[in-house]
């Protein structure tokens, strides 16, 4: 469950889906400290606003998990805001696929939920590099608060945060709750794909139970726990995620 006692989420005009993570309750009944690490969709449109609101919260670092062209695409708009850009690119296959289908008329729920699920399971497999980018600039509290977003903040950065939530101790129901909340929360994919039925449309946006869980599935089967594969493939051994405990928990 999240505590309440402070706003989660931030609104700004020009972006959707930024949020805190903390206030979750871990299993053994610590909380996740807030104003800390929050998580977002891209930052490519933010009004004079919206740029006041990261100076209030203090915001130091912004990890960009978009692939180089996407990142280039809708560059930050974050004029005046003192803080530094950290690039953990990782590339989004997955789009050429569904805009492939889109075009040739495949496009279907059944094949859009095997495109998305392929990609998460990929994150632990092959997209190593940009999350251990990520944990690294992430574990080093110079660089906190620090907000880490790809362009919806659903996928790359949904399974980032499941990441991080898991090896601070939060319970997978309270996870996947998280997860899930982009489908309350991400404005962006208004208008996108009007030319797909509902059902096909609703695959690709929607953040899904099974999608986070195929990711999940791998880093046990390749890895055996969350705790394995964020030291075998992000660096993180015992002591680094202790640290990362030590500065991310109250009580």
């Amino acid at each position: 469950m999240l505590d309440q006692t402070l706003p989660h989420v931030l609104p700004l005009q020009g972006g959707s889906n930024f949020r805190d993570l903390g206030g979750y309750r871990t299993a053994d009944g610590r909380l996740v400290r807030r104003g800390a690490v929050f998580r977002s969709a891209h930052l490519g449109g933010l009004t004079d606003e919206d740029r006041t609101a990261l100076g209030t919260i203090g915001v130091r670092t912004i990890v960009d998990l978009r692939g180089v062209n996407e990142a280039a695409e809708t560059p930050h708009r974050i004029e005046g805001v003192s803080c530094r850009i950290v690039g953990a690119h990782i590339e989004p296959g997955v789009g050429d696929k569904i805009r492939g289908a889109v075009e040739d008329g495949t496009a279907s729920p059944h094949l859009m939920m095997q495109f998305l699920t392929d990609h998460y399971r990929d994150y632990p497999r092959r997209c190593a590099p940009g999350f251990r980018t990520l944990f690294a600039t992430l574990s080093d509290g110079v660089h906190r608060p620090l907000v880490f977003h790809c362009t919806a903040g659903k996928d790359r950065t949904g399974f980032a945060s499941a990441l991080l939530l898991s090896l601070l101790g939060v319970p997978w129901q309270t996870v996947v709750e998280d997860y899930l909340r982009t489908n309350e929360l991400w404005t962006g994919h208004i208008g996108r794909y009007p030319e797909l039925d509902i059902d096909t449309r609703a695959a690709i946006i929607e953040a899904r139970t099974p999608y986070l869980e195929a990711a999940f599935e791998v880093v046990r089967n390749d890895f055996g726990t969350p705790e394995a594969f964020a030291e075998k493939a992000l660096g993180l051994g015992p002591a680094e995620r202790e640290r990362l405990k030590h500065d991310l928990l109250d009580g």
